[in-house]
């Protein structure tokens, strides 16, 4: 694909400096953060490290305070 042919959105992205890059993904890593976003891996039951005693599942959506409805009797 030619770089004229990329969507304007990546163009502006590639026209960037690697450290205008850097600050920019700063940016967008802080609003991550502050909407919820979570640095804790995923776990991965398939790991050799993995250990269900550790490994707690933390709130939904990195909230607290959320619970899930059900929709049918059980």
């Amino acid at each position: 694909m030619k770089f004229e042919d990329w969507p304007e959105e990546w163009q502006e992205w590639a026209k960037l400096t690697p450290l205008e890059r850097f600050r920019e993904s700063e940016k967008i890593f802080a609003q991550y953060l502050a909407m919820g976003g979570s640095l804790d891996p995923d776990p991965d039951p398939t790991s050799p490290f993995y250990d269900p005693e550790t490994s707690g599942s933390g709130a939904a959506y990195g909230r607290p305070g959320l619970c899930v409805l059900r929709r049918s009797p059980v």
